[in-house]
């Protein structure tokens, strides 16, 4: 029965805050209606300075398609190259296309022309990504002119011998892939976050003192902790599934109830690292900026929004007690994959052990002091 009016006490607490029901429920609607569309790494919106030496009727072509591509501006089209640098130097331009004399003569003939392409590599992703898209559009603008042999045969070559099947994601939507991880996220934050400034909150306020006269054992209190934000969490990816389906139509390709397992045991992982850290620290801004330290580190090295084993083999072990890591990989499994209990079983071992011991260094870490 004591553990009942501490659950009590706990959502007293939290309908008295007029902020944190309306946090709540506001972040999680606001994180899936803009971050799919924003946290993403499609290059698109490229502008491209296109300096043409042949005028000619095939580079005019080579133009307009560059033009017409939905992911390039066409910025201008200047004289020379060194006024085109001027453009990227100023970051009017991002990347240069100079299109060299005989151009079409050269292709005519057979012989492959030397066709510059220069890109601001200052953000490394943006001009790697660039210059790929504008070699395929040079390439595909030779083929289709038929002059440039070599390059027509190859490409019918490869036609016969390669067919490329893009499998559980085949429009390769960069939303889909996102969506999941992002539950985690919100899963992460408000399960951590909350739980991190509880105690200390009532420490700053001197109500723990009450708390710590009363014969309520330490894992009553705790458990009476976690259990609110458990069931927070259950709401907040309650309300990230209803979102993905309403506004972008994805809807999970294995069991729902294999997600809900996932996020349910990341609720209980960060909820039990937040009050572990409420417990050590004295003040609300000491346990914001310890909290903020781990969830950065975790969020970073998880493979949220690049793959693990790219990492260095030293970067790459922490992956084994990063929570969120697990979770990213199961829930797209379950989510994008349609995959079954045994397909996520390693996640959901992991992340079991890991609530486990955490609740247990909660219960373990909280100290009655005068």
């Amino acid at each position: 029965m004591t553990l009942k009016y501490l659950i009590q006490k706990e959502f007293l607490l939290l309908r008295r805050n007029a902020f944190l029901p309306r946090l709540v429920i506001m972040f999680p609607i606001m994180i899936m209606c803009v971050m799919p569309w924003v946290a993403t790494m499609e290059v698109r919106d490229i502008t491209v300075d296109i300096v043409d030496h042949d005028r000619s009727t095939v580079s005019e072509r080579l133009t307009h398609r560059i033009e017409a591509s939905p992911y390039f501006i066409l910025n201008a089209r200047p004289s020379s190259y060194a006024e085109a640098m001027r453009d990227v130097e100023t970051t009017a331009a991002d990347a240069i296309v100079e299109i060299p004399r005989g151009y079409t003569r050269d292709m005519a003939k057979g012989k492959t022309p030397d066709l510059l392409i220069a890109v601001n590599a200052v953000n490394g992703m943006k001009g790697s990504i660039g210059s790929a898209y504008l070699a395929n559009i040079v390439t595909a603008n030779s083929a289709a002119n038929g002059m440039q042999r070599l390059a027509a045969k190859d490409i019918k070559t490869l036609e016969k011998r390669v067919s490329t099947l893009y499998l559980y994601n085949k429009h390769l939507d960069y939303k889909l892939y996102m969506i999941p991880s992002l539950m985690g996220i919100i899963v992460m934050l408000i399960c951590g976050f909350l739980p991190a400034l509880n105690i200390v909150g009532e420490k700053e306020a001197g109500t723990i003192e009450a708390m710590n006269v009363t014969p309520v054992r330490k894992w009553e209190f705790i458990l009476a902790k976690l259990i609110p934000y458990w069931l927070i969490g259950l709401a907040e990816i309650t309300i990230c599934f209803v979102m993905a389906w309403a506004i972008y139509g994805y809807t999970s390709a294995g069991p729902l109830w294999l997600a809900y397992v996932l996020a349910m045991l990341l609720a209980l992982v960060f909820s039990a690292m937040g009050l572990i850290i409420s417990n050590y620290n004295a003040t609300m801004q000491q346990a914001v900026f310890v909290m903020w330290f781990f969830v950065v580190c975790i969020m970073l090295m998880s493979g949220l929004y690049t793959p693990v084993r790219s990492m260095p083999r030293w970067a790459y072990l922490t992956t084994y007690i990063n929570p969120m890591s697990y979770f990213i990989d199961g829930i797209r499994t379950v989510y994008v994959r349609g995959g079954a209990m045994a397909d996520i079983a390693r996640q959901i071992a992991a992340l079991t052990t890991m609530a486990a011991l955490l609740s247990l260094w909660a219960v373990a870490s909280y100290r009655r002091r005068e």
